[in-house]
């Protein structure tokens, strides 16, 4: 089941204009060594202005060493993510600088303590495989906030993990955690526990420290994510095609750069464009144009042979109301049938305005909702049922007691957790509650009787003294605590 929004030509159309722009226009790469591996690869670069024209054969030879395929591993290797071979991943946001109050629907800056209560309720959700820290903590020192997350993760929960890194200062500390949790350097790279997020700042530039710490993470290396998040009619064409034309493009740089730092790095294509509103000024995470943006770039992704990363599911609304609902629901099935690898990040309050965990309940039930679409209708003989119909046409019973039904019926149908379909007396009775409140309902729930297996003493003993180290070196924590 992989539907599109583009015939064959319009793929063709859309990448001869990407490489037309790279070779043309370029890139902006504020990194002297990425720039000298650029020249020497035959590229057009012009190192006083920092722009790196791009020729077609580089990027054809880029696409071919790439990884096409990986998976990722939490603290319990048998909890896994994997991309490129035909499956289908969620995760929780990987951090947000704002924490939604659930009982009072108003924000406050995110603390470390965050992270810790993400990773235990995404970790209890069957789900989610990829844990996202859901907090960009502000209790803590910029310098070191990634190590400072990467610690609570991997004591909080054993699955996958995603998070934001920082700088290749930082990143080296995150990778000693790594290290210490798989055993050696050799593990990491076999058994990755997280893959790294190179984000193109649109139109056609590039971070220098999203750059400088692949260097780093390429000791692995870490599989790498290229998502740039061009908003249509705002830092990219008001036009969809425009739009994906100049994203493909960044995407298609970024696989260069991973490539020409470490050769045969897996990548995963995040074609995570947006459109921006002309009447509020604001990204729109969950329109119609997002959907067949995303549904597209699947369409890009794949013609490379990559996994692919898209922003659905998402929502512009702030509660898991009736916006919520239509929104994340209809974009999460049109991502899912397209064929994408990952979708989220989910749990976000609006666009980018807060972290939310009543809403990850909401898209978890999404989640359910969207996988028995996948799942489609078997057609066999005994789904057939010609005998069943048969037996009860000629008196034998109902199909409510029959034995096929009993057989069957876990399997053919799915069953919400959150979705009410009592009749309407049992509903009032209960205190007529709408999807927000059984939303938290179940949250709370998870907060009272889930904990995450704890990691051995010794690991955890080890990412506390990493932590330190990095505290000591790079900045303390804004109050002094670790």
């Amino acid at each position: 089941m992989n539907i599109g929004v583009l015939n064959e030509d319009e793929t063709a159309a859309i990448h001869e204009a990407s490489l037309r722009l790279l070779e043309g226009v370029g890139v902006h790469v504020p990194h002297r060594e990425t720039m000298e591996r650029f020249a020497d690869s035959g590229a057009a670069v012009d190192f006083d202005s920092e722009r790196v024209r791009i020729p077609p054969e580089l990027v054809q030879d880029c696409l071919e060493a790439a990884g096409k395929s990986f998976a990722i591993y939490g603290r319990d290797p048998a909890k896994t993510a994997s991309f490129g071979v035909g499956k289908r991943n969620y995760n929780s946001i990987a951090g947000e600088a704002s924490w939604l109050e659930e009982d009072t629907l108003t924000r406050r800056y995110a603390r470390l303590e965050d992270v810790r209560t993400a990773c235990k309720v995404a970790d209890a959700l069957p789900g989610i495989n990829v844990v996202g820290a859901m907090s960009d903590p502000q209790d803590v020192s910029s310098a070191v906030q990634d190590v400072f997350v990467v610690k609570e993760m991997l004591k909080h929960t054993s699955k996958p993990i995603h998070f934001w890194f920082n700088t290749r200062a930082s990143a080296r500390y995150v990778c000693e955690m790594l290290t210490a949790m798989a055993g050696s350097e050799e593990a990491v790279a076999s058994r990755p526990p997280t893959y790294n997020f190179l984000e193109p700042i649109s139109p056609l530039r590039f971070p220098r420290d999203g750059i400088d710490l692949l260097y780093e993470t390429a000791r692995f290396p870490l599989p790498v994510s290229i998502g740039p998040m061009a908003q249509a009619g705002a830092t990219a064409p008001v036009t969809l095609a425009g739009t994906m034309a100049q994203e493909n493009a960044e995407i298609l740089a970024g696989i260069c750069i991973t490539q020409l730092i470490s050769p045969g790095v897996p990548v995963c294509y995040g074609g995570i464009a947006h459109t921006f509103d002309m009447r509020t000024t604001q990204l729109v995470f969950a329109g119609p144009e997002q959907a067949l943006m995303a549904v597209g770039f699947v369409q890009l992704g794949k013609r490379y042979g990559l996994p692919v990363y898209i922003n659905v599911g998402l929502t512009d609304a702030k509660i898991p109301d009736a916006q919520a609902g239509m929104e994340a629901g209809i974009t999460l099935a049109m991502g899912a049938a397209a064929g994408a690898d990952i979708f989220g990040h989910l749990g976000i309050c609006g666009v980018d305005q807060a972290s939310s965990l009543v809403m990850l309940m909401m898209q978890h039930e999404l989640i359910g909702y969207v996988e028995r679409l996948m799942d489609g209708i078997a057609v066999t003989a005994e789904t057939l049922a010609t005998d069943v119909i048969e037996r009860v046409v000629g008196g034998e019973g109902g199909f409510l007691g029959d034995e096929h039904t009993v057989r069957h019926f876990r399997q053919e149908h799915w069953f919400p957790e959150l979705l009410d379909r009592r009749f309407f007396d049992p509903w009032a009775e209960d205190g007529r509650k709408g999807m927000a409140e059984r939303c938290r309902q179940k949250l709370q729930h998870i907060l009272d009787t889930h904990e995450p297996e704890p990691p051995p003493k010794e690991l955890a003993d080890e990412l506390e003294r990493i932590a330190e180290a990095a505290a000591r070196e790079l900045g303390r924590t804004q109050h002094g605590k670790a």
